[in-house]
């Protein structure tokens, strides 16, 4: 393993996005902080993803509108033209991610190894973590600063969640009962359970257990279309929050649930910041690689039936991290599957 010799004075962070991806980075940014607390930290990140962040006290931020891509590299080469880091992150292999790294004048440019490079990465950074086949995503964040030589971990979150949000929370979940968030809705549609079988699981959520159920989620037209289908399949009744609540204030509803229901996506990895357990929902990825990271024995784990009915291999024989977004992928993912992982789950509370 390659290190440095003792912390640097200065790090940048570039990891713009996804939601999920930006939760994994916040352990990586505390457990900095606890030991290397001279070391000045800058993170520059998505515009939207920040939102998650931006609270993180002895952090600079650096946001990039990627809707806005050639204004916000002018705006992140005024913030870094007169400055040089001792050590650049890149945790992130697409283009753009790559061309904002030329932006940035740092000693060190570490990047990941050959093997999980794409879009010209290796020619970006100067330096290559090491290879590690089968990592979690998170785990592969804390490899490049074990390369630096900093190996214990601070797995710690400490989300700033505002009173008014913690209010908001209190306004809608029920004491003495089985509170359950259906957050139903990926970015990627086709990781996307059906209507019809989440209001299944919300049903024996509601008659089962005596939970309430509450549906989260943002305020896209497409999301509140897939609340209002699940309502309308139910036969019990569901709190409908899609829409209605902001970052912080869906934190708040997290850290008090007992559970959450979700596909591969940025709440399901935001939860392991307010230790709420996660029924994820895989077959379109691997739980392995991107499930919640405390809760992957609660995922129902699809991914490989996937392989076999879409690839006809193995799921071991698929490069690490193949995403298999085909149409129905995620309809091998029975009713009763997820019933019986909330009803185990329950018997814990």
């Amino acid at each position: 393993m390659n290190t440095v010799e003792g912390p640097p004075r200065s790090v940048c962070l570039l990891r713009l996005s996804a939601m999920g991806d930006v939760a994994h980075m916040v352990p990586v940014v505390r457990t900095i902080q606890k030991y290397w607390p001279e070391t000045a930290l800058t993170w520059i990140i998505g515009k939207s993803e920040v939102r998650l962040v931006h609270d993180i006290p002895g952090v600079e931020f650096v946001e990039f509108d990627k809707a806005n891509f050639l204004e916000s590299l002018r705006s992140v080469a005024r913030r870094v033209r007169h400055r040089r880091f001792d050590v650049l992150l890149c945790p992130q292999v697409s283009l753009r991610a790559n061309v904002i790294s030329t932006l940035v004048r740092a000693d060190l440019k570490l990047g990941y190894d050959k093997a999980r490079a794409r879009d010209l990465h290796s020619l970006f950074v100067r330096r290559h973590v090491p290879p590690a086949p089968r990592q979690h995503v998170l785990d592969s964040f804390f490899s490049f600063i074990e390369y630096l030589g900093l190996r214990d971990r601070d797995m710690r979150w400490d989300y700033d969640i505002p009173d008014e949000a913690c209010e908001f929370a209190r306004e809608h979940l029920t004491d003495g009962c089985l509170n359950v968030l259906i957050s139903p809705c990926s970015s990627h549609p086709l990781r996307n359970w059906s209507a019809e079988r989440y209001a299944a699981v919300a049903d024996h959520a509601a008659n089962a257990l005596d939970a309430k159920v509450i549906l989260c989620g943002g305020p896209s037209a497409e999301e509140r279309r897939i609340g209002q289908d699940i309502e309308s399949r139910m036969q019990s009744k569901a709190l409908n929050l899609i829409g209605k609540d902001t970052l912080k204030k869906f934190l708040a509803l997290l850290q008090g649930a007992d559970v959450l229901i979700s596909p591969d996506s940025g709440p399901a990895h935001m939860a392991a910041g307010v230790d709420t357990p996660v029924i994820g929902l895989y077959a379109a990825s691997n739980p392995e690689r991107s499930g919640p990271y405390f809760s992957r024995q609660w995922c129902v784990n699809k991914y490989g039936v996937a392989a076999q009915t879409f690839r006809n291999k193995p799921e071991d024989e698929l490069k690490w991290g193949t995403k298999l977004e085909y149409e129905g992928v995620m309809d091998l993912i029975e009713v009763d599957e997820v019933t019986s992982r909330l009803d185990a789950l329950a018997g814990n509370q």
